[in-house]
């Protein structure tokens, strides 16, 4: 009878984890690239469908590198570029945030809210012209 080698139970198996990680991750670097590019057209089409897909993505490579890091762990190389995901998708945040509050300002000068005769920056002159006014006692 022919005896098994002894096995070190203690080793990763590095190849098999890196291989479960890196499609996840990549989906996440693709999604990435394609909102990026976007977004630099202004493609609202395209960054909603980007974005949901990012979404995704991202969610699966966050459950496979749990997965991975409470079985063993995670290859510094795809954690490194795991992290830079989301450095990325941070700066993407930050992007669409400043454009949501620059087109939200045009709105706001384009058209302007309603005169709900309240306080205003003209204050009680405002609200004496709209037939209010203080009452006295």
């Amino acid at each position: 009878m022919h005896a098994l080698p002894p096995t070190d139970t203690n080793l990763t198996p590095e190849p098999a984890i890196s291989q479960s990680l890196e499609q996840p991750l990549l989906a996440v670097e693709s999604c990435l690239n394609q909102l990026g590019e976007a977004l630099l057209r202004r493609d609202t089409q395209a960054i909603e469908m980007h974005a949901s897909a990012l979404h995704k993505s991202l969610a699966e490579a966050i459950a496979a590198f749990s997965e991975a890091a409470r079985a063993g762990s995670v290859p510094p190389n795809l954690r490194h570029r795991l992290v830079m995901a989301g450095g990325r998708v941070a700066a993407q945040r930050e992007s669409l945030a400043r454009a949501t509050a620059a087109l939200d300002r045009a709105i706001d000068v384009l058209m302007p809210g309603e005169n709900t005769g309240l306080y205003s920056s003209h204050g009680k002159a405002e609200r004496s012209a709209l037939g209010g006014g203080s009452y006295q006692a």
